[in-house]
């Protein structure tokens, strides 16, 4: 599920109360959260912040201790985890060509760029860039001229598996030759050809990929790859003032955007994928190759990076954020300069750059 950040820098709340010591002001951190809780577009959100020193967990509004919740295209990070892997156990190259994993029924036709095919000339490595120039399945507009997440904003819910999601893809424009320097084009069809990789690998499906490579491996007890649609256990997320049923759709998502889980098990996960649990930590400056997505967000391979300039914060220095965050206003991010890690939601589709004011809003609190 794909992030948009409209108008974020335009409405950023500059705040005067600075934390002189190293240790998390939780007085401070509770009051912001509460004063995001508006009653018409943030119902309830959640936060957990740690340090060297400490953690600490706060909800506010609808969220209960330790609520379940869609973390989104924040999963995006665990497939990214998955691939790099299976890179260091010798099992895949990022730079291999995905045809060398995936059947003819699905590169047939997958990218063909002013009437040229360069289906076979994509790389798992574009995959997790976004360089692939591929179309967005979820975002693009299908022949009916509505997108799908428009349809589902709208209550619409609907299944659908990964051969027909990059299939509905075939039928869009693809944006640029893969590869192309200096340009990206986010798109979750790159991560649903990155699952049937996964799948063809590890020879099983998803659901158990994650459970028994990430979840069993932490120990994570409440975080889980959604498949069930009868399973309530996560709350719904919102679209305006409007509550979302659309369990079809979310068991859909699979590796874009699927993964349900608490705040403090996405801080367990966060901490493992920047501190060599799945990976080698030598990988992470390989995979620091940015490109723009949208403004102040780059991605890099298989992550994402929040970079705001002083010129927007009144002077004040903010650390640089390296992870992930999704459309439903969830967030998991690492600030090395101050080594403090930030996971979270606002449980919000319309305007989920007001996870990003949170944000802001609480590095403005520390002085490094």
């Amino acid at each position: 599920m794909k992030i948009s950040i409209l108008f974020i820098i335009f409405n950023l709340l500059i705040f005067n109360t600075l934390i002189a010591q190293s240790e998390i002001d939780t007085l401070l951190v509770k009051k912001l959260m509460n004063e995001s809780i508006d009653q018409k577009l943030v119902f309830g959100s959640a936060i957990t912040l740690s340090n060297p020193k400490e953690q600490f967990t706060y909800e506010a509004g609808n969220f209960n201790k330790n609520q379940q919740h869609f973390i989104a295209s924040t999963t995006k990070l665990y497939v990214t985890a998955l691939i790099l892997k299976l890179q260091s156990n010798g099992k895949l190259s990022l730079d291999d060509k995905i045809s060398k994993y995936l059947p003819e029924t699905i590169l047939e036709n997958l990218h063909i760029y002013n009437g040229k095919d360069y289906s076979n000339e994509l790389t798992i490595k574009h995959l997790l860039a976004h360089t692939s120039g591929l179309p967005d399945y979820f975002e693009d507009k299908k022949e009916n001229g509505k997108s799908l997440l428009r349809e589902l904003s709208e209550g619409k819910d609907q299944l659908w598996s990964c051969e027909q999601a990059i299939s509905l893809s075939k039928k869009m424009k693809p944006k640029f030759k893969p590869g192309t320097k200096g340009k990206a084009f986010y798109s979750d069809t790159n991560f649903q050809l990155l699952s049937l990789i996964l799948e063809g690998i590890f020879q099983k499906d998803i659901v158990s990929i994650f459970d028994i490579e990430i979840i069993s491996k932490l120990g994570l007890k409440q975080t889980y790859l959604y498949s069930d649609t009868l399973d309530k256990r996560p709350i719904n997320i919102y679209f305006k003032e409007n509550q979302l049923t659309i369990p079809k759709a979310m068991s859909s998502f699979k590796a874009d955007g699927g993964i349900v889980s608490t705040t403090e098990e996405s801080m367990i996960f966060l901490k493992a994928f920047f501190n060599g649990v799945f990976f080698p930590k030598e990988y992470l400056p390989e995979l620091y190759q940015w490109n723009k997505i949208m403004y102040p967000l780059e991605n890099g391979i298989g992550l994402m990076r929040f970079k705001l300039p002083k010129s927007f914060t009144m002077g004040k220095s903010i650390p640089i954020l390296y992870g992930h965050s999704g459309l439903s206003g969830a967030f998991a991010y690492y600030a090395p300069e101050i080594d403090t890690y930030f996971t979270g939601t606002v449980n919000q589709i319309n305007k989920p750059g007001t996870s990003y004011q949170l944000l802001v809003k609480l590095l403005m609190t520390i002085n490094p």
